[in-house]
């Protein structure tokens, strides 16, 4: 099989799995490379998300590994056809972001901590124009309409069918930068209220005068998937870039902050009392 040099997050969660699995099952990669009748070399590249792996091969390394549960075996089948296949995003070769697009895509649930900007997928295209000009004002009108259109498609996972669950914290002081002037921001207010109220967003904002402001270091993004035997990753945000992070030990420092700003935070209904004071000042 040809290896792939450019893994996708999902092959890599793939791969992660695999890995997982024959590690649980106190395999070694020689103990794997029999099962597949194959060099050692194959389950490295596998597991390392440079190469895919055929159907035959992968249901006999869950027998190998183990895995009887159906529900569990049909999850990393999915996860296998999905590696494989191009997701809308793939119509815009330039973007930066095609994996946290994926991840978003994929996620049953986004965890999202902001703390000085409104979450991407709660972002009017006002706002995310003014947003995109600030950032990269040499850009053209044309790249620019490429973003919002991006956004817009993004935006999809809250509204589609089994819609993702969404938590999301903000800071206060998010809900009085005026990015784009006054009339942005009071139609961007006037959508996360609107949005609040939908079944499957829950969003709180953090007090200014909480003392828990000191740990909002940046914005990060953890995702859950529908296999409960899938790890969650973690997506952080920086101005070049951006990290993900998959090992246990990173994720739950993360779950562990997230925990700490739920129980800081107002709750559903007093976040949407300080968005709507917040409104009032920018009428």
């Amino acid at each position: 099989m040809a290896t792939n040099n450019n893994p996708t997050i999902r092959q890599r969660r793939l791969a992660r799995r695999l890995r997982e699995l024959r590690t649980a099952a106190g395999m070694t990669h020689a103990d794997t490379a029999e099962v597949l009748g194959s060099a050692e070399s194959k389950v490295g590249r596998i597991e390392n998300a440079l190469s895919g792996v055929r159907l035959p091969d992968l249901r006999a390394l869950m027998d190998a590994y183990g895995v009887t549960n159906p529900a569990e075996r049909a999850a990393i089948e999915q996860l296998s056809r999905q590696a494989k296949q191009k997701g809308w995003w793939s119509r815009y070769p330039a973007t930066d972001y095609a994996a946290l697009i994926a991840l978003e895509y994929d996620s049953s649930e986004i965890y999202n901590v902001q703390a000085s900007l409104v979450p991407g997928l709660l972002q009017t295209e006002e706002y995310f124009e003014a947003l995109a000009k600030m950032l990269a004002p040499d850009a053209g009108p044309e790249a620019v309409k490429t973003q919002i259109d991006i956004r817009r498609e993004r935006r999809r996972v809250l509204t589609r069918e089994n819609p993702v669950q969404f938590w999301v914290i903000i800071a206060e002081s998010v809900l009085y930068h005026l990015v784009g002037g006054r009339d942005v921001m009071k139609g961007q207010l006037e959508s996360l209220i609107e949005e609040s109220q939908r079944p499957n967003i829950h969003l709180q904002v953090l007090p200014r005068e909480d003392p828990m402001n000191a740990c909002l270091f940046g914005p990060f993004v953890i995702f859950g998937f529908p296999s409960a035997a899938e790890t969650d990753i973690v997506y952080t945000e920086g101005l070049a870039s951006g990290l993900y992070y998959e090992e246990d030990t990173e994720v739950e420092t993360y779950s562990t902050l997230l925990r700490r700003l739920n129980m800081a935070a107002a709750n559903v209904t007093q976040s949407r009392d300080l968005i709507a004071n917040a409104l009032k000042e920018m009428e």
